[in-house]
């Protein structure tokens, strides 16, 4: 919920099959409950919230991918730009399982199950 909706359709147009929580579930749903969602459906989380890297810490847990964007504007079209290269370049990964930060400087990847 903590993304703009906008997301959706820039998703879509690049063939990723896109849905905001907004379309799915209730705003005041637990993070856990969107969690659960999207395991089960095979979806990867793309999130400003950093309590779904937290999760998955937490539950060492081996999905779903949660894509965690840290950005000051999510709306610029270069760091959009940014996600999209960033998201294409690791598709594999987050089909297997990964946590994928981007902040406007660098990109890392983690293999899921996070472990200490």
């Amino acid at each position: 919920m903590n993304l703009s909706p906008d997301w959706v359709p820039l998703l879509a147009a690049r063939g990723w099959e896109t849905r905001h929580w907004s379309q799915l579930g209730s705003a005041h749903a637990p993070d856990t409950e969107l969690m659960r969602w999207a395991r089960a459906e095979g979806h990867v989380v793309l999130t400003q919230d950093l309590d779904f890297s937290q999760l998955l810490f937490a539950t060492r847990d081996g999905g779903p991918s949660v894509v965690l964007l840290r950005m000051e504007n999510e709306f610029d079209a270069a760091a959009r730009a940014r996600v999209c290269a960033a998201l294409a370049q690791a598709e594999a990964a987050l089909a297997a399982g990964a946590l994928l930060t981007i902040s406007g400087r660098r990109v890392r990847l983690r293999r899921l199950p996070l472990v200490p």
